[in-house]
């Protein structure tokens, strides 16, 4: 099978590595890719929003199956343009992309379709936004409608503040704060057929404790676990299996990767929002744990061949990841900075811990690598437990270098130290 992924960050640096150890998969390829992926597939230069390029580029490789990584792709209907070529596509269409692309469509697909979620109005006007924030109290939660990279939402118990991010917006969706811990579950689906992944943590806050501004994540781990054993069939009978069935009654049916981000609140499971891609950084840690071959699975959901498919298969010890950020990360990152450690990792640390790639690119005059953008590296790392993943994750991230850069010291340290070892 011959595979073409579309992003470069390290979402898609982790579906490559999954790829590139499935023997069914015999020329792998990736546009734009970074540097850490093109060691393991044949970067291509194209422009990931324009779906007549990536059409082009798909058709040309004779691609067997295209995997398109990031949102904003997706939106911009580019799993479409490729769809209209006759290549299978793993992604949504962009008007079942909507789920993602928009606040306010999903809300009305949650209510059509039955799902928990939390109470909200749609705001457009300063009146709107004052009589939303009023009737909701602090902490506020303040969402843009759109895609903004995972930094749309404020939550503050400043009335201010959070009227600034709404006018600043535009279009808002304005909610009630839901208590509890949250959960990412990945579901794959070809429309008809829903298959859950293993669930999986991320940490949102740009610092240990759950402190400063929210960013795109810091860090995740898999499994969680303090979470019921039923957690993931309740989301597939309550949130997942409905929303599917929902938007292919409305005709623009959902296939390619679900995403539900979920709050366990004390009146039960919530929908925080849906994604309609793989997340970053859970899709790191989700990955190092999925043992059945990847290529076959992403396949069979962009041809309607899920419900064929035997039961996932997935190891029963842990992975931790943690992301590596530039200085001054989640604001304007400085990039161009030097990474050093990536070789004493490959050689000290592998296969149980390995580097990811995000925001890097190969310096073209020197063809070292070097920072490219706001989250860096994700170090990943397995273990029989989550205190072994966890030691041997941090244990690679003291090896690198890369001045001014910062990163999470806590990521899973809770859930592991609640964890029986062994």
């Amino acid at each position: 099978m011959k595979v073409l992924v579309i992003g470069g960050g390290a979402r898609e640096h982790a579906l490559c590595r999954a790829l590139s150890l499935d023997p069914d998969v015999t020329a792998l390829h990736c546009a734009p890719g970074n540097a850490g992926i093109a060691e393991v597939a044949e970067l291509h230069a194209v422009d990931a929003l324009d779906g007549g390029a990536v059409a082009d580029l798909a058709t040309g490789l004779s691609a067997d199956l295209v995997i398109v990584g990031p949102e904003a792709p997706l939106v911009a209907g580019v799993a479409d343009a490729v769809r209209g070529r006759g290549v299978p596509v793993f992604g949504p269409s962009a008007e079942a992309a909507r789920l993602e692309g928009s606040k306010a469509f999903a809300k009305d697909v949650m209510a059509s379709a039955g799902v928990p979620t939390a109470r909200s109005y749609v705001c457009t006007t300063p009146a709107e936004v004052d009589e939303a924030l009023d009737a909701f109290g602090a902490p506020y939660v303040v969402k843009d409608d759109g895609l903004a990279a995972g930094k749309g939402v404020v939550v503050t118990g400043d009335v201010a503040a959070a009227r600034e991010h709404a006018l600043a917006c535009g279009r808002v969706v304005i909610e009630e704060f839901l208590d509890g811990p949250e959960v990412s579950l990945f579901a794959i689906t070809d429309g008809e057929t829903v298959v859950p992944l293993q669930p999986a943590q991320d940490f949102k806050r740009a610092h240990d404790g759950d402190e400063g501004p929210n960013t795109g994540g810091m860090g995740a781990y898999s499994p969680l676990p303090w979470a019921d054993p039923k957690l993931v069939d309740e989301v597939m009978a309550t949130v997942l299996q409905p929303t599917v069935d929902e938007l292919r009654r409305r005709g623009t049916p959902f296939s390619g990767l679900l995403y539900a981000g979920l709050a366990i609140t004390s009146r039960g499971v919530r929908v925080i929002e849906f994604n309609a891609r793989f997340g970053d950084p859970e899709t790191q840690v989700v990955l190092a744990r999925l043992k059945t071959p990847l290529a076959g699975v992403l396949l069979a959901a962009a041809t309607g061949g899920l419900a064929a498919l035997p039961p996932l298969r997935w190891s029963d010890g842990a992975a931790v990841t943690v992301v590596v950020a530039s200085h001054n990360y989640p604001g304007t990152p400085r990039t161009g900075d030097p990474i050093t450690g990536l070789a004493d990792i490959a050689e000290q640390d592998a296969p149980e811990a390995y580097v990811l790639h995000a925001g890097t690119k190969k310096d073209a005059g020197s063809g070292a690598v070097v920072s490219a953008g706001g989250r860096v590296l994700s170090v990943t790392a397995t273990g029989s437990d989550l205190a072994t993943a966890r030691e041997r994750a941090y244990r690679a991230v003291d090896r690198i270098g890369l001045e001014g850069s910062h990163h999470r010291t806590d990521i899973a340290a809770r859930a592991a130290s609640e964890t029986p070892s062994g």
